[in-house]
């Protein structure tokens, strides 16, 4: 799913009556991610909605397939150092191998035609001791279930497959997604349900903030049975190698990236805002604050 150009900020979130899901995601990454750490990285971060929920780590990177998003994000957080803001793809994530700490990816799962490719990726940027949140969307959720009983819509939220109910919008069930973390080598910690009171009703005439505090209070025992429309899963990867030693100063930046065309790890720092990959031959620059892995210069 490609966002460039849109302006999803406006139209999906600011001002769009979203504060409940907001803060209920919110509360669900305080419970399941580190608080603190050297790396970390939120795939799929968008204009950075989440990004202050990461500035306990020593370096935070917004990657996202979006290079108009990112740039929104820059105009908030692109003057803090700590920030690195990458754009790429999942499927060739652009980042050395046992790199992060912690890394987070929040309702992009849905939009991925190709769950164990992704997944494979997350685990390779992983190290023994990381720890992964990821959210995914559930296919057998409560409005589905009732839905289908009713004869409302077409395909059983019981069977496993995953269903694309739009074009590149697809709904996981739980089953089928706990098989794909095994067969990536991802152990999943904690399951939390998320998004339980996700009605309007509810979301109209109940503070986003109480509301949020309702659906935490749940998010564990909703957990072992999922039947909210949001499902949230720390993972570890704990076969993976150790951590790649990769500080996280300016100088240091060339060893964050790997070549998403040759899968090189050895870049070469040309300038400050350009990077070079002696094996592809390939350079990839920095532009409005943004590193820019989708096209090489």
């Amino acid at each position: 799913m490609d966002y460039e150009g849109s302006q999803y900020k406006t139209d999906f979130w600011v001002g769009q009556g979203r504060e409940y899901e907001d803060a209920t995601e919110r509360l669900a990454l305080e419970r399941l991610m580190p608080p603190a750490g050297l790396r970390i990285a939120e795939i799929g971060a968008g204009f950075g909605r989440l990004a202050d929920q990461y500035l306990e780590y020593e370096q935070i990177i917004l990657f996202d397939y979006s290079r108009t998003l990112l740039r929104d994000a820059a105009e908030q957080w692109g003057r803090d150092p700590r920030f690195v803001l990458v754009a790429g793809n999942i499927y060739k994530l652009p980042l050395t191998s046992h790199i992060l700490d912690t890394l987070v990816m929040v309702r992009v799962m849905h939009h991925l035609a190709d769950v164990p490719a992704a997944l494979a990726q997350i685990r390779r940027v992983l190290h023994e001791r990381s720890v992964a949140v990821i959210e995914y969307a559930n296919k057998r959720n409560l409005k589905s279930l009732l839905r289908w009983a009713l004869r409302k819509q077409s395909w059983s939220p019981l069977d496993q497959e995953p269903v694309e109910f739009v074009a590149l919008n697809f709904d996981f069930h739980p089953a089928w997604m706990d098989a794909q973390f095994r067969w990536a080598g991802l152990a999943v910690q904690k399951q939390f349900a998320v998004s339980h009171f996700r009605q309007e009703m509810l979301k109209r005439n109940v503070a986003a903030d109480k509301l949020a505090r309702f659906d935490a209070a749940i998010f564990g025992a909703g957990g072992r049975y999922p039947l909210a429309p949001s499902v949230f899963v720390q993972t570890q990867a704990p076969d993976a190698g150790p951590p790649a030693p990769v500080g996280v100063t300016e100088d240091a930046l060339a060893g964050l990236f790997r070549c998403p065309a040759s899968g090189s790890e050895a870049a070469e720092r040309l300038d400050d805002d350009l990077l070079y990959f002696p094996e592809s031959g390939l350079r990839y620059a920095r532009r409005q604050g943004v590193w820019d892995f989708k096209e090489p210069v």
